[in-house]
């Protein structure tokens, strides 16, 4: 694959996994726009990979505290900050899990990939993430967040598998109308996409490895390595950013490429860009 078309797809994967404006919905776009190729399987598995590295170095601190209270967790106690984080991350990642098992059987996940599903999911959830950052934030701290909360965000997660919806981005809006301040919402539903970058790349590496080839590993170190480094960038400017302003620009960005595929998918037709 052309390295300008592993740039072009790791910087969107890495900027976009983490901003509240859908991954999925800009990748599944890409070949429509660009006339590029599917990525196929083994640069999907990649670059997850290299938002994973970005989000786990990122929140280390945390990540180490779960990690270390796993041995806790499986003697049936979470009476540490880091057993309870990891019984928390469990839970909020099921919902995710058989909703996406779920889309596969049914093959609902094909059918959704659609410019005019992506235009209607930027849109309305772009609105919603709006009214929470405008409603919420009484300033409740990620350890605040409770076993009930992390089934509700987990279902939230679990709506993000429709593109276009932003798996980041609904998860800040539900911890955002749970009052949580919007730091806190936006580190929660980060160490959240840990387990299900980890599920996604699991799943998806099932062929890879029995496919993959020589090219197709370079290809995919390629891609790994620029999507670490544009995740890791855009997950640090985000999270400074909250320092001082709203959601309000990636809502602003939504809506406008929202009505944009809307117009677009209804004026001309368009329901499905070209895929493998």
């Amino acid at each position: 694959m052309p390295l300008l078309h592993l740039l072009l797809l790791a910087a969107i994967q890495g900027i976009t996994e983490f901003l509240p404006i859908s991954s999925s919905g800009h990748l599944i776009l890409l070949p429509g726009i660009t006339g590029m190729a599917d990525q196929g399987q083994v640069l999907d598995v990649a670059v997850h990979v290299g938002t994973l590295g970005a989000v786990v170095l990122y929140f280390w601190t945390d990540v180490r505290e779960a990690i270390q209270g796993l041995p806790r967790l499986c003697t049936g106690k979470a009476d540490t900050p880091g057993s309870r984080l990891a019984l928390l991350l469990i839970i909020a990642t099921i919902p995710g899990i058989l909703f996406g098992l779920f889309l596969a059987m049914t093959g609902l996940d094909d059918r959704l990939r659609s410019v005019a599903v992506i235009g209607w999911t930027m849109l309305i959830f772009g609105i919603v993430l709006y009214i929470a950052d405008r409603r919420g934030d009484t300033g409740r701290v990620p350890e605040e967040w409770t076993l009930r909360e992390a089934v509700i965000f987990g279902i939230w997660q679990a709506i993000a598998l429709i593109p276009g919806t932003s798996r980041s981005g609904i998860v800040i809006t539900g911890a955002l109308f749970a009052g949580y301040e919007r730091k806190a919402a936006a580190k929660i539903s980060m160490l959240m996409s840990i387990p299900m970058i980890i599920a996604s790349a699991i799943y998806l590496s099932g062929e890879v490895i029995a496919t993959a080839d020589v090219q197709a590993a370079r290809d995919g170190a390629i891609a790994a390595v620029f999507a670490f480094l544009s995740a890791l960038v855009a997950l640090s400017l985000m999270m400074k950013l909250l320092n001082s302003i709203s959601f309000t620009p990636y809502v602003i960005y939504r809506v406008l490429l929202g009505l944009a595929l809307l117009w677009y998918a209804y004026v001309h037709g368009a329901t499905m860009p070209p895929h493998a």
